[in-house]
């Protein structure tokens, strides 16, 4: 592995900054996979309640672009790191105290998963946020995209391995041994965290116009300037409407997994990771591809988000039809395929990003990240609710879990549709990555 150069991040700190994701993607997975799994199936509690929790979560992420700004100012990204994945950690912790507590206590249990939903988004906003606009600033130009794949397969890893482990620990399930499995998952993500972190920020991180605040316009101005950008407002409304697309399923696969085909807490988890292990595959496809010889016909961007996003609206409706197939349906493998279609779209998409994050007024790269990262949360958060919704309305409607669950599948399948429509729109891509991982200078 190559050395760092003085001038920016080298191979081993974009690893370091990558362990930081699979911190991330470690806790998370918790949040959004097994807790309302465990609401739904085991608590007989409506869909849309852990909807309405991760929902929760995701507006508190809306304050993305005001974070990345404050990086920009000059704010010590390390210290916004650790100290959000430790909130983070706080936060899916006391979640599950509240989800036990439901069986009991139902209000109480209520209110703590409020305050807990809270501080999982203010974690994640702020740790994640302040990684990409640390990565933004401190990687070389020709390692950025390079950068963001590795970063988020490390995620994509961490969530995959987090989910099979974890599945196969709540088995048998109770209250105590889901506390047990989140407070041991958030103190191995946090020590991580810190060891990756140990000396990772470069005292010159800031270039010396940007190190005084009062040298930086208001925040405002600067959100107002990155939106009047005609790419980074394209690159943002496709960042919605894919991952709208993506998130609808993320709340309901599970409880589906439970309800269709009678698996368990710790298989429908694991259905989880066989999902994100197609992530995973996908990205790595896609990096050979732009890698390899023939990069110059497999290797653009932008042919890559559009069939990822078409793929994945094909594997979503025939999700769509198992129920009505039946047991003789091949779930595992269909939803094994429908992770590889979202891993190519993803890390294409991303690999557009962080090229688009350096285009237009220099100093500008947390703030465009941040904006980026609210369409994403904004998107998740209405996603997963709307998934819920749709599923309870369905039900009341159809008195069949199959066609309820098959209708919202196949109306997602339509979203990714609308998404690779959109990804011909997105103009910068249109140029074939020259080397994926190690993409040239711009």
């Amino acid at each position: 592995m190559s050395t760092a150069r003085s001038s920016g991040m080298g191979w081993i700190d974009i690893l370091r900054c990558g362990l930081v994701q699979t911190a991330l993607g470690a806790i998370v997975v918790l949040t959004t996979s097994t807790y309302n799994r465990v609401m739904v199936v085991e608590l007989a509690l409506p869909a849309m309640v852990p909807g309405a929790l991760v929902a929760l979560h995701y507006a508190i992420q809306l304050s993305r672009p005001r974070w990345g700004y404050g990086s920009d100012m000059g704010a010590r990204r390390t210290n916004w790191i650790i100290g959000g994945v430790a909130v983070l950690g706080i936060g899916a912790v006391l979640a599950a105290i509240a989800t036990a507590w439901m069986q009991t206590a139902a209000t109480a249990g209520m209110v703590l998963a409020v305050f807990s939903f809270v501080l999982i988004g203010a974690g994640v906003g702020a740790a994640g946020t302040s990684l990409l606009a640390l990565l933004a600033t401190q990687v070389d130009p020709a390692r950025r995209a390079a950068a963001a794949t590795i970063t988020w397969l490390m995620m994509i890893l961490g969530i995959a391995v987090t989910a099979t482990i974890a599945g196969k620990m709540l088995d048998p399930f109770s209250a105590e041994r889901l506390i047990a499995v989140a407070a041991s998952i958030a103190g191995i993500a946090l020590l991580v965290t810190l060891l990756a972190t140990w000396r990772l920020e470069r005292s010159n991180s800031f270039p010396a116009d940007q190190s005084e605040p009062s040298k930086k316009p208001p925040f405002r101005q600067v959100f107002a300037e990155v939106w009047a950008e005609p790419e980074a407002r394209r690159f943002s409304i496709f960042v919605f409407v894919s991952m709208l697309a993506y998130n609808t399923q993320d709340l309901i696969l599970e409880p589906f997994a439970g309800l269709v085909f009678g698996m368990t807490p710790g298989e429908s988890t694991q259905l989880t990771g066989v999902q994100h292990g197609g992530v995973f595959l996908g990205m790595i496809l896609v990096a050979l591809a732009g890698s390899s010889p023939l990069r110059r016909w497999i290797g653009s961007l932008k042919g890559w988000t559009v069939w990822g996003c078409i793929g994945s609206g094909v594997m979503m409706a025939s999700l769509s039809l198992a129920g009505i197939v039946g047991p003789e349906f091949p779930l595992q493998i269909t939803v094994f395929l429908l992770g590889l279609a979202n891993g190519a779209f993803a890390v294409a998409a991303i690999g557009s990003m962080m090229k688009l994050a350096g285009y237009g007024r220099p100093g500008r790269e947390g703030i465009r990240m941040g904006v980026w990262g609210a369409a994403q949360a904004l998107a998740f958060g209405i996603g997963g609710f709307m998934g819920t919704i749709l599923v309870d309305i369905t039900q009341a409607v159809f008195r069949d879990p199959s066609l309820a669950y098959g209708s919202v599948f196949a109306f997602e399948g339509v979203l990714f549709l609308i998404s690779a429509i959109l990804a011909t729109r997105i103009g910068s891509p249109d140029r074939p990555a020259q080397r994926f991982m190690a993409a040239p200078a711009e």
